[in-house]
């Protein structure tokens, strides 16, 4: 008796499979930490947009399958496409020789640095008006890591690590942090509509971002090729115009092609 249900469910769950095998294969899980802007996010009706989004789509479209986007918290995203959770990750992820020995990525697609950001009221101006005050970054990024290695030459009292740049950009208008360490492009989208918070300081950092997969994985290699397609016809600097106002400079990863990182 204790094993009939089990049998029922069993051959239920074949069945399911069968019938909807197709789909499943055709479906492409991706991770991002949403309220990345503008990279990822949701719009005012609630749909979830940005740079990252549209290129993901469009790489999806090339390989006959469907976007899902689970949104995961940006630290969360490591281990879940390490343990096949999630096929891809995105959120401006930047490529690292310490990343790359457990996740691969593809060629990158976007030169970007670090950067501060202010209450415009406050009076900082940069990193050496830091000393003493509360600094913020979001958890496990390289805004983390850079303000950990560097909190005692600009004399940080306090690092506070938040899930994404909305919960921090809340406490710095309230006065509950004195200045917010991230990637300067989303910091720059975020304050152009907001007098009162000011980016004051770029930290150049010299990071890239790209997709990243499961070490090795064959779906890497594959994605790399379709970003090469996608550089050569335009799409991709196409997306900079959209989202940046602007042209790239033939110069950076998101016009230039490169090959897949691997470690040195």
């Amino acid at each position: 008796m204790a094993h009939t249900p089990l049998r029922i469910t069993i051959a239920t769950m074949a069945g399911l499979a069968l019938s909807a095998g197709a789909t499943f294969a055709q479906t492409l899980t991706v991770g991002a930490n949403i309220g990345n802007v503008p990279w990822e996010f949701q719009d005012a009706d609630g749909n979830i947009v940005g740079f990252e989004v549209d290129l993901v789509n469009e790489v999806a479209s090339r390989l006959g399958r469907e976007v899902v986007i689970e949104n995961i918290p940006f630290n969360g995203l490591f281990p879940a496409v390490q343990s096949g959770r999630i096929d891809m990750a995105i959120s401006s992820i930047t490529i690292t020789e310490k990343r790359l020995e457990s996740v691969s990525f593809a060629q990158p697609y976007y030169d970007s640095d670090q950067s501060l950001t202010v209450a415009a009221a406050s009076g900082i101006e940069g990193l050496d008006g830091m000393d003493g005050k509360i600094a913020a970054v979001d958890t496990g990024s390289t805004g983390d890591i850079w303000a950990t290695e560097n909190a005692e030459q600009y004399g940080f009292a306090e690092i506070k690590r938040y899930e994404g740049l909305a919960p921090a950009m809340l406490d710095l208008a309230a006065g509950r942090i004195d200045g917010y360490v991230s990637d300067i492009p989303a910091l720059q989208y975020y304050v152009k509509d907001k007098p009162d918070l000011a980016v004051v300081q770029r930290i150049e950092t010299g990071e890239k971002y790209s997709m990243m997969f499961a070490k090795d994985a064959p779906l890497a290699s594959e994605v790399n090729a379709i970003l090469t397609e996608l550089k050569n016809e335009g799409f991709i600097a196409g997306l900079h115009e959209t989202w940046f106002g602007a042209a790239p400079e033939d110069t950076t990863s998101t016009v230039m092609v490169t090959d897949m990182p691997m470690l040195q």
